[in-house]
C-alpha cells in the first residue's frame, strides 16, 4: 500500500512538474515583469501562483460535480485530456509557444499580469487543470490528498523560482533552459499517449 502510493505520489508530481515546469516558465515571467522592482515581482508571484491553487483545486474538488452535471465519462475524458497533454507536449518539443499555455497579451497593470496570462493559462491552464483531475478520477479522498499537496508544493516551487527569476535565468542560461523544456515536452507527449490509451482500454473493456 505504502509502495503503491508512493509510485502514484512520484507519478503525479512528474505530471505536474512537466506541465507547469517552474524552470521553464522563469523567462516567460521575467518578459512579462522584468522592468519592475523586486517587491512588486514578488507580489506579482504570490499573487498569480495562489490564483492557480484556487482554481486547479476547485477543478478538483468540483470534478465529479462538473462530469455529472456535463454527462463526461472518464473514457471521453481521458482520451480528450490525452489527446490535449500530448498537443501540449509536441507544441514543446517543436519548441513553439503553446497556444495552450501562452498568451500575446501583454497588460501593464500588476494585477492583469498576475491573473492573466500568468495564472491563467500558464499555470491554471487547460493542461494543468486535465493533469489534476485525470489523477483523482476514480480515485479515494487518500489520493486526492495527495494530488492536492503535491499540486500546493509545486505552486509553491513555482513561487520561489518567479521571485528569484533573475538569478535562476542568469545562472542557468535560457539554451539549459530550452533543453529543459524540451524533455518535458516529451514526457508530456508520452503521458499523453498513455492517457489515450488508458481511455480506450475502459471504453472497449479492455485488460
Amino acid at each position: 500500500m505504502t509502495t503503491d502510493l508512493l509510485t502514484y505520489s512520484l507519478t503525479v508530481f512528474t505530471g505536474f512538474f512537466a506541465i507547469m515546469n517552474p524552470i521553464a516558465n522563469t523567462p516567460i515571467f521575467l518578459g512579462l515583469v522584468g522592468d519592475k522592482d523586486q517587491l512588486t515581482k514578488k507580489r506579482i508571484a504570490k499573487k498569480s501562483t495562489l490564483t492557480a491553487f484556487l482554481i486547479v483545486v476547485s477543478f478538483i474538488f468540483l470534478g465529479k460535480f462538473i462530469f455529472e452535471l456535463f454527462g463526461i465519462t472518464i473514457p471521453a475524458f481521458k482520451i480528450t485530456g490525452g489527446i490535449l497533454i500530448f498537443y501540449v507536449g509536441f507544441e514543446m518539443l517543436m519548441s513553439k509557444k503553446s497556444n495552450i499555455h501562452n498568451q500575446d497579451d501583454h497588460n501593464t497593470t500588476d494585477d492583469s499580469i498576475a491573473i492573466s496570462p500568468l495564472a491563467i493559462p500558464l499555470l491554471a491552464g487547460p493542461g494543468t487543470i486535465v493533469t489534476a483531475m485525470n489523477n483523482v478520477t476514480g480515485g479515494s479522498y487518500i489520493h486526492i490528498a495527495i494530488v492536492v499537496a503535491i499540486f500546493a508544493l509545486m505552486i509553491f516551487l513555482t513561487y520561489l523560482a518567479f521571485t528569484f527569476s533573475d538569478k535562476i535565468v542568469k545562472k542557468i542560461g535560457n539554451n539549459l533552459i530550452l533543453v529543459i523544456g524540451k524533455i518535458m515536452g516529451l514526457i508530456l507527449a508520452i503521458m499523453g499517449t498513455g492517457m489515450v490509451i488508458e481511455g480506450i482500454k475502459i471504453a472497449f473493456g479492455l485488460s
